[in-house]
């Protein structure tokens, strides 16, 4: 998280950059402005043994596993309203997941998610989110500080959003979450995927070009690690 908040420094300098991982190992993220001690069952998620992580980004909580997750941060007034610029980021990925096979759209805008809600980010789809059929394959949050934005995100591959639910307080909302594995009947590896979203930006924004030397990237993290690996911020409400 800490790396991916350094990506929205760079954008304030004029960057547009998007950066591709998996995790390792599967973690808990919470959204900005979750209310995670309400929400979550500390003392289970301690006695499952899950790490946890409190994202810059807002929304609601995610499992990080058997998933993509991008991160992309650029100068917001080139991609428009906070609402404007989810549509544009969606459909570079609804791009990418069709060049995997599946019949990709893009939710319409009458879909609302409660704030409210306890669950996790896949519960329910949001307008511009990306959708097979009724089935959601990739839930985003972003953040706007001054002149930039980072949007996050993850594309489900093999994984769902179970564990989120079993460490949840009173009934969650069922998830309407599909992994690609389930949508396509075939595995899809990290690589695969990996290359696809990054095909479907080069065809959105010719010119991209492959970081070679991370260290301008990892410096920039080093500022904000002390915030994301303590517990304060992660369980601060």
């Amino acid at each position: 998280m800490a790396l991916d908040r350094a990506l929205l420094d760079l954008a304030r300098t004029g960057a547009t950059v998007l950066r591709l991982y998996r995790w390792n190992p599967s973690c808990l993220s919470f959204g900005r402005h979750e209310p995670a001690l309400r929400r979550y069952d500390r003392d289970r998620i301690t006695a499952l043994g899950l790490d946890t992580v409190r994202r810059p980004t807002g929304g609601r909580a995610v499992w990080h596993a058997g998933e993509l997750t991008y991160a992309f941060a650029a100068p917001a007034e080139p991609l428009g309203s906070l609402g404007d610029a989810y549509h544009t980021i969606h459909g570079i990925l609804a791009d990418a997941v069709r060049r995997l096979g599946a019949a990709a759209a893009l939710a319409t805008d009458d879909h609302r998610a409660s704030a409210l809600d306890t669950g996790a980010c896949f519960a329910a789809p949001v307008g511009g989110e990306v959708m097979v059929g009724d089935r959601k394959v990739v839930g985003s949050a972003q953040l706007r500080h001054e002149a930039a934005l980072l949007q996050h995100g993850s594309l489900l591959l093999s994984g769902d959003q179970g564990v989120v639910g079993r460490v949840s307080r009173g009934e969650p909302a069922p998830g309407v979450e599909a992994g690609l594995e389930a949508v396509l009947g075939r595995s899809v590896a990290f690589a695969e995927a990996a290359e696809a979203v990054a095909a479907a930006a080069e065809r959105w924004q010719p010119g991209w070009r492959r970081a070679e030397d991370p260290g301008p990237f990892l410096a920039g993290a080093a500022a904000h690690e002390p915030l994301f690996r303590s517990d304060d911020w992660t369980w601060r409400r």
